[in-house]
């Protein structure tokens, strides 16, 4: 008996897809040739997502069937009916790269099915760069999209992703500040600091003058006030004395 060449079958990656026809099947499984120098095994358990009672309701003899490798033994190549996931839990990390399909549309965020067991979830505020008040104004479901992964809880089984992570952030508008131009040129810092030094002081010493002027000003108002009262007040005692005069002169002489 021919000894099976198991190097030619170690070339097998886990999840490699293969069609191949059912030769027997038993109470555990069915046994499928594949192609290979060994034969392929689906275990009972690997030939649906739901449960079942019998092979035979899923499988019979001489069926040609799609599989994928699971594992590859010396003796045997163990296989699935049940397409496994594109991202096992234990391959998904934070900051890597994935695409997928949006599945599922809700006022918080958006599902992506990215091939793992779960949807990943884009939350709203991770859609875009800026405001974004519904999912549905950046995506629809159905659309194929590219995610960053922010963060993989495997006990939750959740995932979270950001699309916005993948474009180039808008930068902000800033108004640019004009330098002081002296001579033509753009004045340096040193050039801004000492025409705004030579302002100041301009700005102080024409305050001083100011004062200065303000309070000559106000001495002299008083100094003519004051004139202005010494004369009208001559002027009544000197009416006051007329008065008088006149007034003896009219009174009768005595005798």
């Amino acid at each position: 008996m021919a000894t099976p060449d198991f190097a030619s079958t170690t070339a097998l990656e886990p999840k490699t897809k293969l069609s191949g026809k059912v030769l027997k099947t038993t109470l555990a499984g069915a046994l499928v040739d594949v192609g290979q120098n060994i034969p392929g095994v689906i275990h009972i358990s690997q030939l649906s997502k739901d449960s079942i009672n019998k092979v035979e309701d899923v499988v019979k003899e001489g069926q040609t069937v799609d599989v994928w490798v699971r594992r590859v033994k010396k003796d045997r190549i163990e296989l699935t009916m049940i397409q496994p996931l594109a991202l096992e839990w234990k391959e998904i990390e934070p900051d890597m790269v994935v695409k997928g399909k949006v599945v599922r549309l809700e006022t918080y965020g958006a599902f992506v099915d990215i091939g793992a067991e779960r949807p990943g979830m884009v939350h709203v505020s991770e859609l875009a760069h800026g405001y974004v008040k519904t999912p549905s104004e950046v995506v629809k479901e159905g659309d194929e999209v590219e995610a960053k992964v922010l963060d993989v809880n495997r006990k939750k089984k959740q995932i979270k992703l950001s699309m916005k992570a993948l474009e180039p952030e808008v930068e902000e508008f800033k108004p640019v500040k004009k330098e002081i131009k002296k001579g033509g040129k753009r004045g340096s810092k040193k050039d801004t600091a000492e025409i705004s030094s030579q302002e100041e002081a301009k700005e102080a010493e024409l305050t001083v003058m100011q004062i200065a002027w303000q309070e000559a000003l106000n001495k002299a108002n008083a100094d003519r006030a004051f004139k202005v009262k010494r004369v009208k007040s001559g002027n009544t005692q000197e009416q006051e004395d007329i008065l008088n005069r006149t007034l003896e002169k009219r009174l009768p002489t005595g005798g």
